[in-house]
């Protein structure tokens, strides 16, 4: 059966960021970003409508998307967090953090964004998602309050 894992994983589209030097160590960012309650700070209302939000999980309607789920699937201590998705009740994605030490009480991270995109759908979301990749690693770049945390 090993034709049909290689045929499962072609249709996988694998989008990643460059890294980014983030102000905070990635112990700091590590838990910042494995509380999904920081992230509502990010969201703009007028974007967003019937936003639930908890630690782990949370759902919210924006246009164009319908309504999104996003919940946190993977957690390893300091370097690794990863959020699993649906879009568009059909969509299924995962967006995943490798995070590491820089260098001066600061940390790296790589975003990689995977779905199951047929070659139409991956030739119309690839721009898209390219975009949000580097906008997503410009505002961590400038964004200071990663101390700043849920409890």
């Amino acid at each position: 059966g090993e034709q049909k894992e290689i045929n499962i994983m072609s249709d996988i589209s694998v989008f990643k960021s460059r890294t980014a030097q983030v102000n905070c160590t990635a112990e700091e960012l590590y838990h910042f970003v494995s509380d999904i309650r920081n992230f509502k700070r990010f969201l703009p209302e007028d974007k967003f409508s019937d936003l639930s939000i908890e630690k782990e999980s949370c759902s919210f309607t924006v246009s164009m998307m319908g309504k999104v789920e996003v919940s946190v699937s993977e957690k390893m201590e300091f370097s690794r967090v990863g959020f699993s998705g649906s879009a568009m009740q059909i969509n299924e994605f995962s967006i995943v953090l490798d995070i590491r030490n820089g260098d001066n009480e600061r940390s790296l991270a790589d975003i990689s964004v995977s779905a199951h995109l047929n070659p139409f759908l991956k030739m119309l979301a690839a721009d898209p998602i390219s975009r949000f990749l580097e906008t997503l690693v410009a505002e961590m770049e400038k964004y200071n309050g990663w101390k700043d945390v849920s409890l």
